[in-house]
């Protein structure tokens, strides 16, 4: 028996929702794996913690987490505390505290789920988009002078480190290397930043020819959205910086019907620390306490932990169960169903059983 110590940072908004759901389902699978069980242990950090002790999270919050094997994590922000309060305050410095460099957002059309696109059908737009975390234009360098004053100054410096990039671009080769396409594209906006971008193209050059089996091409990011939209088939693996990244991976998950399905790794591939494992569509506080938040990014992000653990029959069939309960048309008004979330939770758990 396997038992695996899960950290749950439900944190904000729609994030308790989202993460109880997933937690209950990791339960559901255990039971049906027979083989596994999850300590979960919750930390009730995020907004409502920084009202009353000025601080996202503890000064040792690090610390705490150190000895989880994985972190699960909702979603941060709130109406009333500033939003580099709350992202600086507690997500940031877990990613890069715990140097998880790799963002790894995979992306498909789920069967039951409609995409804005035109003919766009399950298998149309299948990718994983791998974000560089740890750098680049949220290293979080710069600052600000004068202020209040007609000449006040602020500064926001893109760090990219040979390190990093190269770092970066050997893991989104290797991951190309392992999907059927071997297919990866390579972002950049090399035309207009001429250093750090330049840098950026050459590095992958250079790493490209580590993987002769890898077919890989450029885009500048501006084309990138072109593309996205307009022939999403001609896509696979898919590597950006911090920012460019973080844009297209939005677009990616309203592509594929909903950013309430799209799941987010923030993985340490030397695992020397615990990833941690998210659904990105936010807070989401207009739709708070109404009981119809979409947990499957919560799901699907479990399914990720669960791969990274070395769990991958479990996480098939988490998500087989996943794409089964879509398909039958159980979903939340997000993608078009009338089920709340916990009849899409429910669901999903007596797939889990009977599957």
């Amino acid at each position: 028996m396997k038992d695996y110590a899960i950290a749950a940072i439900p944190a904000d908004g729609i994030g308790p929702e989202v993460i109880s759901a997933g937690v209950e389902v990791l339960h559901a699978l255990a039971e049906r794996q027979g083989d596994m069980r999850f300590s979960v242990h919750t930390f009730e950090w995020g907004s409502d913690y920084y009202k009353t002790h000025g601080v996202m999270m503890p000064e040792d919050g690090l610390e705490q987490l150190k000895s989880f094997d994985a972190i699960y994590f909702g979603a941060v922000g709130a109406p009333d505390v500033a939003d580099h309060i709350t992202l600086w305050g507690l997500r940031l410095p877990i990613c890069q505290g715990f140097d998880q460099y790799a963002n790894v957002r995979p992306t498909k059309i789920l069967p039951g789920i409609q995409s804005p696109l035109r003919k766009a059908v399950p298998g149309t737009l299948d990718w994983v988009i791998v974000r560089e975390n740890s750098e680049g234009e949220y290293s979080g360098n710069g600052g600000r002078a004068h202020r209040g004053l007609p000449e006040e100054v602020g500064t926001e410096v893109a760090i990219f480190t040979r390190t990093g990039v190269t770092r970066i671009m050997r893991y989104a080769f290797r991951l190309a290397q392992t999907r059927p396409r071997k297919l990866l594209t390579v972002v950049t906006k090399s035309n207009a930043q001429r250093h750090g971008m330049v840098m950026w193209d050459e590095i992958a050059a250079e790493v490209a020819r580590e993987f002769p089996d890898v077919t890989w091409d450029k885009m500048l990011v501006d084309a990138m959205t072109v593309r996205m939209t307009l022939h999403p088939e001609s896509l696979d693996t898919i590597v950006a910086t911090n920012l460019h990244a973080d844009i297209l991976s939005d677009l990616a998950g309203a592509l594929a019907g909903s950013l309430g399905v799209a799941p987010t790794a923030n993985i340490d591939p030397e695992r020397r620390f615990p990833s941690m494992f998210e659904p990105i569509h936010g807070s989401a506080f207009d739709i708070t306490g109404k009981g119809i938040a979409n947990p499957v990014a919560s799901f699907w992000t479990a399914a990720q932990m669960l791969e990274h653990l070395g769990e991958n029959g479990a996480a098939t069939r988490l998500m087989a169960a996943v794409e089964a309960v879509c398909a039958q048309g159980i979903m939340t008004p997000d993608v078009g169903g009338t089920a709340n979330t916990r009849e899409v939770t429910q669901a999903v758990i007596r797939a889990i059983r009977e599957g």
